[in-house]
């Protein structure tokens, strides 16, 4: 059995992490559209059609900040974003499932 390719354009688009649906194993997130329960600060990412991404989340003063990179699914099927200017993945996702209102990330 292969790998099961990542559909790109179900991946595009803004991602919240919803923490409450997490796991050990896994990592919920939902698109910026979901009715969320209230929470101090969410992390998220923001994935576009063209590669470029930005990735959010609360800082030191509870605001969120923003910062830009670029993303693109490895031939492993892995989903690797790169910080503005980094060689390197600054993060790597390993997607169990995507589907319109619901993206899962094995831990």
């Amino acid at each position: 059995m292969g790998i099961m390719p990542v559909d790109k354009a179900a991946l595009t688009g803004t991602w919240v992490h919803s923490h409450e649906e997490d796991s050990a194993k896994q990592q919920v997130y939902r698109p910026d559209t979901f009715k969320f329960p209230p929470s101090r600060g969410r992390s998220g990412f923001d994935l576009h059609a063209d590669g470029t991404m930005s990735e959010y989340g609360p800082d030191a003063a509870d605001r969120t900040s923003s910062r830009p990179g670029r993303w693109e699914i490895l031939p492993d099927q892995r989903v690797a974003m790169f910080a503005a200017g980094a060689a390197a993945p600054t993060r790597v996702l390993n997607i169990a499932t995507v589907s319109a209102d619901k993206l899962v990330v094995a831990k």
